[in-house]
């Protein structure tokens, strides 16, 4: 079976990326500054917004927005995740079977993606949100504010959150946002 993909050039997508076998190495300060570095080693020739973001022991959520006339979110997360792969197997070793760097495997992500295309300023919302309440919904956090790996931060900065977002009411959410 061919799997499709919806594309619409110039679009703005949620992502969740998972590691290979769940294996929960993201969150350590070296494996969030490695991969914030591909990500930055791939927007320079590959631009794109990440609107929000959160990183997760065994798995991450996005919202990016694609320039104008550009449609290829594939090319940009096989890039991240190649570059952070190489750069973990220099730095993490110790993360990883010395089977599989002797092998030279790449088990490092699930080999695919799960995408969702956003439809509108109510479903980015949406989504928005649920990226940033991830953290508590996976218990690693009792608030928003406490996850460190998170976008959340930023949009507490730009005024879109009040810093106690997400720490009075437990949120609930459609079962079709965050195919995790």
């Amino acid at each position: 079976m061919q799997y499709r993909r919806a594309r619409t050039t110039g679009g703005t997508y949620f992502f969740t990326v998972v590691t290979h076998n769940r294996r929960k190495f993201l969150c350590t300060p070296e494996n969030v500054a490695l991969l914030r570095s591909a990500f930055k080693k791939v927007m320079v020739r590959h631009p794109f917004v990440i609107d929000a973001m959160v990183v997760m022991p065994d798995h991450l959520h996005s919202l990016w927005t694609l320039p104008a006339g550009d449609n290829n979110y594939s090319i940009r997360w096989s890039l991240v995740k190649r570059e952070f792969t190489r750069s973990c197997h220099e730095e993490c070793k110790g993360e990883l079977s010395a089977s599989r760097i002797a092998r030279k495997e790449q088990a490092v992500w699930q080999h695919r993606f799960w995408e969702h295309k956003i439809r509108d300023e109510e479903d980015f919302e949406r989504h928005a949100d649920y990226i940033h309440y991830n953290p508590v919904k996976h218990g690693m956090a009792k608030i928003p504010a406490a996850w460190e790996y998170s976008s959340f931060h930023r949009y507490v900065r730009e005024g879109i959150y009040p810093v106690d977002w997400g720490s009075c009411v437990e949120m609930k959410f459609c079962d079709t946002i965050g195919k995790e």
